[in-house]
């Protein structure tokens, strides 16, 4: 018996998923003939990626972010009329200030008495989005929760960096969430997990306050192993991210399992952040997840931080593999250090 269930009561429950890809195409052949010494085909086996959407120069995350809310009010789940909350998750927001989330409520004519907030979460942003949805909603703060997650790391990249260049792409998914009466928990419970040492392993060192943008943080310098980046760039160290991952990752499935009282067998499917194929096949060989039930989708669009787990679910959706009664577990790790993991009843149709 878990907690509350038996009793009809207010439950969020996610409804619908829309997600959006830019135009732009970045792929491995070009990637190749660009860095040099890199085969085509080496590419796609190691990262599982063959092409990457890139966000053009004039297009920020908040024209992602609108683009996927268009895309989920076009396939009917709902109206801009019909949001009480705007969660925005990004980590490369139009500007500092105003929120960018306040522009997105704008752009999509949602309601003035619309609450609208960004949070800067990276790969454990989606995870984190339902948490703050599911908490919105069942104290009766918000009866429906638009939830976009949108990311132009590109921006961040530098060209001649192949450690990231390969991996990253642009993309953003907007996911409703809802007020229904429900007998069980839909959507939890959650594992959170922070630990902030890890936070220079995967960083833009300049320009927050910290480190302002100034000339001399646009100085290109070379690393050992041939990559350029200035302090403007995102910088990852690939082998201690992989370390934290392999390290922490296990053991946040096996919480999430105690905590909902659940077995591997009881799960139809694990949707873990796509962060790159290789990791995720390391992962599940440390896990007892078998390989039908665990998600590796991101050939043609890469990882997309936040948006990897909404754009894999709404592809499972529309593939027919999820299906309502589905008992799903979504792990999301990476950036910050920072993880988190939820159980969650397929609901939407």
């Amino acid at each position: 018996m878990h907690h509350g269930d038996g009793v009809r009561q207010r439950r969020a429950a996610l409804k619908a998923i829309a997600s959006y890809l830019p135009a732009g195409i970045l792929t491995n052949q070009e990637l190749a003939q660009e860095l040099g010494g890199w085969d085509a085909q080496k590419i796609l086996e190691k990262t599982g990626i063959a092409v990457r959407r890139i966000a053009a120069p004039d297009e920020c995350s908040s024209d992602l972010g609108v683009a996927a809310a268009q895309r989920l009010f076009e396939k009917g789940a709902c109206r801009p009329a019909d949001i009480d909350f705007l969660l925005f998750c990004t980590q490369s927001p139009d500007y500092f200030l105003p929120t960018t989330a306040c522009l997105v409520q704008d752009r999509l004519g949602l309601r003035l008495d619309c609450g609208a907030l960004d949070f800067n979460q990276g790969c454990s942003g989606f995870v984190y989005g339902l948490s703050l949805a599911k908490s919105l909603i069942e104290t009766g703060n918000a009866a429906t929760v638009l939830l976009v997650t949108a990311e132009t790391y590109s921006k961040f990249i530098n060209p001649r960096d192949r450690s990231v260049r390969t991996i990253f792409g642009d993309g953003a998914a907007a996911t409703l969430l809802t007020a229904v009466e429900s007998e069980r928990e839909l959507i939890g419970p959650f594992v959170f997990g922070t630990d902030g040492r890890g936070a220079r392993e995967l960083i833009v060192p300049a320009g927050g306050m910290r480190q302002p943008v100034a000339c001399e943080q646009a100085v290109e310098t070379e690393d050992a192993r041939g990559n350029w980046r200035s302090q403007r760039n995102l910088y990852m160290n690939g082998p201690e991210v992989y370390r934290f991952t392999i390290e922490t990752v296990p053991k946040l499935l096996e919480q999430l399992l105690d905590k909902s009282g659940r077995r591997v067998e009881d799960v139809d499917h694990f949707i873990f952040h796509q962060a790159n194929k290789f990791m995720l096949d390391r992962l599940r060989t440390r896990t007892p997840i078998p390989e039908e039930k665990f998600w590796v989708d991101m050939e043609d669009c890469a990882n997309t931080v936040s948006s990897t787990i909404p754009m894999a679910l709404e592809r499972a959706q529309c593939r027919g593999r999820i299906r309502p009664g589905h008992r799903l577990a979504l792990v999301g790790f990476g950036v910050g250090y920072s993880w988190s993991a939820a159980m969650m009843e397929w609901v939407a149709t």
